[in-house]
């Protein structure tokens, strides 16, 4: 999908937990309509960079801007923007004493004045776009990984967001349900136009899914590439990153390509 403007961005962030900086200066933009996936090695700050985002830990310094607001300076703008983002969680954080239609209704419930049988209403078409409709009164238990997902998704979507952010959708997942899931967060983007943000480090899903990818590195504490995939595994001269596209140790002449 062609991008459009910029939605969301990031200005000169840094942050960390505990005294230990993680991220540092790391300026990034997020266009609308656009599926924007975060790459690196396991810490290099993904989830932090994810976090801030999200609103849920506060930098040490630079912005988060949504639509040109500071959701970290201004705490109506960050109630504002999180009505109208969704999340799907790396375990789904699905309510194991719920069923998934119970499940799904949680934000109606929470930020909406529908009455109870258009809550239902909605619900329901949310799970029948992920292809859950018919498992609407089982409980999280009772359905494999991969449905658990794709109910997180619904709950995700049940409010129409603008933004979808997903913290590695295919964890835990076999191959063709994980393959599953990126043609449904595919058909979502191309169908809706939702913006969309991925942590994953599964390289078939970033070839798969994303229009472009942001790279972390823990030794710069920041980006150190920018690109669509192809351009990564492909044109690019940083070891560093050629070794992650290429899926082998930096270094290594050898090593199977994936595409």
């Amino acid at each position: 999908m062609s991008a459009g403007g910029v939605l969301m961005e990031t200005v000169r962030l840094t942050g960390g937990y505990e005294g230990r900086k993680v991220l540092d200066n790391v300026s990034m933009k997020v266009h609308m309509g656009e599926i924007l996936v975060i790459v690196g090695r396991s810490g290099c700050g993904k989830s932090t960079l994810m976090n801030h985002l999200l609103g849920l830990v506060k930098p040490w310094s630079g912005e988060v801007l949504f639509e040109g607001a500071d959701i970290w300076s201004d705490s109506a703008a960050l109630a504002r923007a999180r009505r109208r983002w969704g999340v799907l969680f790396q375990s789904g954080a699905l309510l194991g004493s719920l069923t998934l239609i119970e499940n799904v209704m949680l934000p109606l419930e929470e930020f909406t004045d529908l009455s109870p049988a258009f809550r239902m209403s909605v619900a329901m078409d949310s799970l029948g776009k992920v292809g859950l409709d018919r498992f609407a009164d089982a409980y999280p238990l009772e359905v494999s990984g991969g449905m658990q997902k794709r109910a997180g998704l619904a709950r995700a979507m049940s409010l129409d967001p603008d933004v979808l952010f997903f913290d590695e959708p295919s964890a835990g997942l076999d191959p063709v349900t994980s393959a599953g899931l990126d043609d449904l967060i595919l058909t979502i983007n191309r169908l809706s136009g939702t913006t969309m943000v991925i942590v994953t480090h599964e390289l078939p899903s970033i070839f798969a899914i994303s229009d472009r990818v942001v790279m972390l590195d823990s030794s710069t504490h920041g980006i150190i590439a920018e690109g669509t995939a192809e351009q990564l595994r492909d044109s690019n001269d940083d070891d560093r990153v050629e070794a992650f596209f290429r899926r082998r140790a930096p270094g290594d002449d050898g090593g199977q390509d994936v595409s």
